[in-house]
């Protein structure tokens, strides 16, 4: 199936939309590859969380919860100025098929107290989705943003 990719730059407490929902919700998606980079690697040192979300969130924070059931992804990596003891923490829910838009949200803890953001790259494969995967995906949703 295709692949979509999708990129972007966030500052420390940013959320961005990943628009994807469709008039029938007949396109599924699975993410295949997330990544990421600082907007100034080597500079300073930072740790950076990329979490991914079926749903909007209210306060973008570093705390990672894997028994949220909107949470489809995670990344943690540092960013390091001496560049010695660098990290990259990836975490991939690979049986969640979603058919709507997602969150992408990034918080930032930086030595020096100022946020200097961080990109991220993320690929999404494309499923074609039957009539009752497309319900079974689109109520999953819908019960996700009541739950909020």
């Amino acid at each position: 199936m295709p692949i979509k990719s999708f990129r972007g730059l966030l500052a420390d407490g940013e959320q961005e939309t990943v628009h994807l929902a469709t008039n029938n919700g007949s396109t599924g998606y699975k993410i295949n590859k997330i990544a990421g980079v600082p907007n100034n690697p080597g500079i300073a040192t930072a740790e950076h969380v990329f979490k991914i979300y079926k749903v909007e969130q209210t306060a973008v924070t570093a705390e990672v919860d894997f028994s949220d059931q909107t949470l489809i992804a995670v990344m943690y990596f540092t960013n390091r100025d001496d560049t010695l003891l660098s990290a990259i923490n990836t975490v991939v829910f690979d049986n969640e098929i979603f058919n709507q838009d997602i969150y992408v949200t990034h918080n930032e803890i930086s030595a020096v107290g100022i946020g200097t953001g961080a990109n991220w790259y993320l690929e999404l494969e494309q499923i074609k989705l039957d009539l009752n995967q497309n319900t079974v995906a689109t109520l999953k949703d819908i019960r996700n943003i009541e739950s909020q």
